[in-house]
């Protein structure tokens, strides 16, 4: 009958591929898992050496001591500063380039679009990028962070290859109606173009969040370092002495390396908790990138 639903066979193959899915994404995530395992287990468990992917003798001892730092809080604010603040200036850069670029008839676009496409294969090197953001006074300050590295030019061709993708139809209609570029960019492009914006957003908050090299080179001050620059001093024992982990009765080493993974965790669970509001168009924005580049 035809309102009876056809039930579906579940074939070797079916199996197997949910198996062989299944294992990826166990191997793709284990590592994550080692780490809180180890920052929330107890002193006897990480000194035998047992602990895998699971928390055993829960402890928070090492996130107590993590979280009292102040220096840890400090650069949890600055790095959020600059993610948000470098996420923003780039978005603004990245539509209005894009944007421009993609008209055909803006004079000299082929010739604009080769010099930023040059710059993609082709760069300064580390000494005179060095000397640039130095000679322009941004050394030592938060702006070197995320004003050199404004825009990223493979975010730049995806975002400017959605743009020539939207109906001209669109912008035609309200140029006819007196619209100025501005205007149809913000009232229809925008609106149109939220899942790559979404996307494109979030390639460049998580790296700005997860950047350590650019504060290694240009910031001095240890009152503004970010996350990442912090967790490395962590991870290389420049810190550690003065972290409390040479308490009495425990062993230096074990205490070490529950909080090296403590702070790892600390450092990647906030982005990773911006994924789900982003989900949605995050995956809309990717499909778009694929079927129409």
């Amino acid at each position: 009958m035809s309102g009876n639903k056809k039930k579906k066979k579940i074939t070797a193959g079916t199996v197997c591929n949910y198996a062989v899915l299944t294992l990826i994404a166990f191997i793709c995530l284990y590592p994550f898992l080692n780490v809180i395992a180890y920052s929330l287990s107890g002193y006897n468990a990480v000194l035998s050496g047992k602990v895998t992917f699971y928390p055993i003798d829960f402890d928070l001892g090492a996130y107590r001591q993590i979280l009292g730092k102040t220096q840890i809080w400090q650069a949890m604010r600055t790095t959020v500063i600059v993610t948000l603040a470098g996420t923003a200036l780039s978005l603004i850069l990245t539509i209005f380039s894009a944007y421009g670029l993609s008209r055909e008839d803006l004079p000299g676009r082929k010739l604009l679009t080769g010099l930023i496409l040059f710059t993609m294969y082709f760069g300064g090197g580390l000494i005179p990028t060095f000397l640039v953001v130095k000679g322009v006074g941004l050394y030592d300050s938060l702006g070197a962070l995320f004003i050199p590295q404004a825009i990223n030019v493979f975010n730049f061709i995806v975002m400017r290859t959605f743009f020539r993708s939207l109906p001209q139809s669109l912008e035609e209609a309200a140029r006819i109606d007196g619209a100025s570029y501005i205007k149809v960019l913000f009232k229809i492009v925008l609106p149109l173009s939220l899942p790559i914006i979404a996307t494109i957003g979030l390639f460049y908050a998580v790296g700005y969040w997860n950047s350590y090299f650019d504060a290694l080179l240009y910031i001095q001050d240890p009152s503004k370092y970010t996350l990442q620059l912090r967790l490395r001093s962590l991870l290389f024992g420049e810190e550690l002495n003065n972290s409390g982990a040479n308490l009495e009765g425990l062993g230096t080493q074990v205490m070490t390396q529950s909080l090296k993974m403590a702070t790892v965790a600390v450092s990647t669970i906030p982005i990773l908790v911006v994924y789900p509001w982003l989900q949605k168009y995050f995956v809309k924005g990717v499909m778009v990138g694929s079927v129409k580049g």
